[in-house]
């Protein structure tokens, strides 16, 4: 026979107030029906917000633990003034009572704990800087000693690398280039159309995708591409102690891991920069000669004139430092990762975060540093 329904009526009292009656099955069963919890809730809301004191229970057939808890909440976790129950729903509540954690309120930082706060985030940075100073280093060091003995360099390495963070990069990374050339060419087609500036789109277009777009796309893509790979593959390494292995045999770190994807990375970002501009200018040439009717033809003699070659140069140099600086950040978040799976993927997210803010304040150093060249 199914359970009656719970209900919630509200009735005089001799001495002028109300008394809250409850009835019908308090149970798990009835109150997971959706239209039934937000009725009770609603009403249970309704009363509470009344101020009701005084609660009847007697009438309840079923009273199991979810339907007490319900109740305890309700009640602001204190029982109310006047409550008449039963000995089994007193057992019930009473056992809720007991068991329900009390509400911790989390404690207002006082103006110490903030300090103390500021200062391990200043250690924190402190110790990253320090470690990617010693990882710049030690770099310095193994090309120094690759410079001494070519021949016993980890050239198959690098050869691996490459072809990992180039070759298998240029299909995505002519994509997204090829996207944000057409959609920047829309966008500035409406507004130099207004002014009869339509042939002005070359400059515009060339001078913002050759010296910043390109660059600045093709590191972004790399950082979260293959800076987040470098990364979660040392810290497997770690996981599976191989680096303490590699420790214990005499093999340097910086010399097999950090030396060969600098430099894979340090070659082929400038690739990968200009492999993504040529898509860029490809997809603004092309909606251009669509949408303000510039023929290719014009888009290919008017470019040179109206970007400088130093424009390519700056931007292949900015390059190199986008590359190495991924590769390190990667290599010294790897490093730093503890031999547990968790440490492996907050080492992995820091990274890439890590690399892509990097590289915006880089660019913007370079943008300011440079600002007269190419202009």
């Amino acid at each position: 026979m199914p359970e009656a329904v719970p209900t919630l009526n509200l009735q005089a009292t001799p001495d002028g107030g109300h008394c809250a009656v409850l009835g019908g099955s308090w149970s798990a069963a009835r109150l997971a029906e959706p239209a039934r919890w937000c009725h009770i809730s609603q009403v249970l809301a309704d009363v509470v917000t009344k101020g009701i004191v005084s609660w009847d229970l007697r009438a309840i057939t079923r009273l199991d633990h979810t339907g007490a808890q319900l109740l305890w909440n309700s009640w602001g976790r204190q029982w109310p003034a006047q409550l008449q129950w039963h000995p089994v729903q007193r057992t019930m509540l009473e056992r809720v009572a007991h068991f329900t954690t009390p509400a911790v309120k989390p404690a207002r930082r006082s103006a110490w704990q903030a300090f103390l706060h500021l200062g391990k985030l200043l250690w924190m940075l402190w110790d990253h800087a320090v470690g990617m100073l010693v990882l710049l280093g030690q770099l310095l060091l193994d090309g120094l000693r690759l410079l001494r003995a070519p021949g016993r360099g980890p050239w198959r390495d690098v050869s691996g690398h490459l072809y990992r963070i180039g070759a298998t990069a240029l299909p995505v990374t002519a994509l997204v280039g090829f996207t944000i050339g057409v959609v920047l060419a829309y966008l500035m087609s409406r507004q130099l159309r207004q002014f009869g500036a339509d042939t002005f789109i070359v400059n515009i277009l060339g001078l913002a995708v050759i010296r910043e777009l390109g660059p600045m796309l093709a590191a972004i893509l790399i950082a979260g591409r293959s800076g987040s790979a470098i990364t979660a593959q040392i810290g497997v390494m770690r996981v599976t102690e191989e680096l303490d292995a590699m420790r214990v045999m005499g093999i340097a770190q910086g010399y097999r891991l950090v030396l060969p994807r600098a430099m894979a990375m340090a070659i082929a970002m400038p690739l990968i920069s200009v492999w993504t501009t040529l898509a860029a200018l490809l997809g603004g040439m092309l909606a251009a000669d669509v949408v303000l009717g510039v023929t290719p033809a014009y888009f290919f003699a008017t470019l040179p004139d109206a970007v400088e070659i130093s424009n390519l140069w700056l931007a292949l140099g900015k390059s190199v430092v986008f590359g190495l600086l991924i590769a390190l950040i990667g290599c010294h978040y790897g490093l730093r990762v503890k031999p547990n799976t968790e440490s492996l993927g907050r080492g992995t997210t820091a990274s890439v975060v890590t690399a892509i803010t990097v590289v915006l304040l880089v660019d913007a150093v370079f943008a300011v540093v440079f600002k007269n060249v190419g202009l």
